[in-house]
This record gives C-alpha cells, sequence and structure tokens, in this order.
C-alpha cells in the first residue's frame, strides 16, 4: 500500500465536493490549486479552466488561470485569459499584479517590479499570492544584477520557465 499525500487527501475532499455540486467554480479553482501545487499541470490547467468557464466574473480564478498560461510559456493565452480584468479598479491588487506582470512579458523589469510591489501592498486578501509576486520580484533584480555584470541579455519566458540564456543558468 502507498502513502497518500495530504495534497491527495485534499483533492480527494475536494473531488467529494465536487460530485455533489459539480457546477460550483469555487471547487474548480479550489481542486486546480491543488492540483499546481503538487505539479499535476495538465489537470490543473483543466480545472482552473472549468472554474472560468462556469464564472467568467471570478476574478481570482481568472487571474490563476492566466498566471498558470504565462509560467507554461504561453504568454498571449495569458494576456487574452486576463483582458477581462481590465475593468477592476485602478489599485485592486490582481489588476496591478496583471500589469506588473504584462511588463515583465515585454521585458520592462523596471515598470514590472513597480506594479507588482504595488499589488503587494493593496493586497490584504490573499497572502499567498504576494510571496509568490515577491519571487518574481526578487528574481528580477537578480536578473538585473546579472545583466550589469554580464553582456547577457535575459528574456521575460526564460525567466518565467526557468531556461538557460547565454548558456547558463539565470
Amino acid at each position: 500500500m502507498t502513502a497518500i499525500s495530504h495534497g491527495d487527501d485534499d483533492i480527494a475532499l475536494v473531488d467529494r465536493a465536487l460530485a455533489d455540486f459539480p457546477e460550483d467554480p469555487r471547487l474548480h479553482f479550489l481542486r486546480g490549486s491543488l492540483l499546481a501545487g503538487i505539479g499535476r499541470p495538465i489537470e490543473a490547467l483543466s480545472a482552473l479552466k472549468a472554474a472560468v468557464t462556469l464564472a467568467p466574473d471570478l476574478a481570482i480564478a481568472r487571474f490563476q488561470l492566466g498566471f498558470f498560461q504565462l509560467t507554461s510559456g504561453e504568454a498571449a493565452e495569458a494576456l487574452s485569459t486576463w483582458g477581462p480584468l481590465a475593468p477592476l479598479p485602478a489599485g485592486n491588487y490582481l489588476r496591478l499584479f496583471v500589469g506588473g506582470l504584462t511588463y515583465l512579458i515585454r521585458d520592462e523589469f523596471p515598470q514590472a517590479t513597480e506594479q507588482l510591489k504595488l499589488g503587494i501592498a493593496a493586497n490584504q486578501e490573499n497572502p499567498p499570492l504576494n510571496r509568490d509576486m515577491q519571487l518574481i520580484i526578487d528574481r528580477i533584480a537578480e536578473i538585473a544584477n546579472d545583466a550589469a555584470t554580464t553582456d547577457d541579455a535575459a528574456s521575460a519566458t526564460s525567466f518565467l520557465l526557468g531556461q538557460f540564456v547565454g548558456g547558463r543558468p539565470h
């Protein structure tokens, strides 16, 4: 008999709830988040898409789906997914995060950092997301330091995917 991880236990609980409430987008979103957290990206993507399909205005699900697409190398899809978030108020943390990540896609690192920091300051409801955005800010700073000491240019895509730039990890 194999041991079941807490992630598998949590997914089993969500799956039981989904059996009773298959149209609840929050459950699909939770399932997608849990699956992404344990490294099951194909299932995570499907669950996040289901959440957004069921509730197109569920902003956090839409943001997370776009973020997942972006970190999977699908920048154009992420931008398309995030498009409906544009009407959010100017100071909304999700809108600020989308702005920062959009700057990141364009390799505009100073602007990306500024927007992500503003988003962190505005976000009082989702601290784990702040940690994710801070990791990106920290990585941008590393790239800037590397760029100042070498001739290698970092791209946002290679940054997000953890690829090699100029034959070395960045």
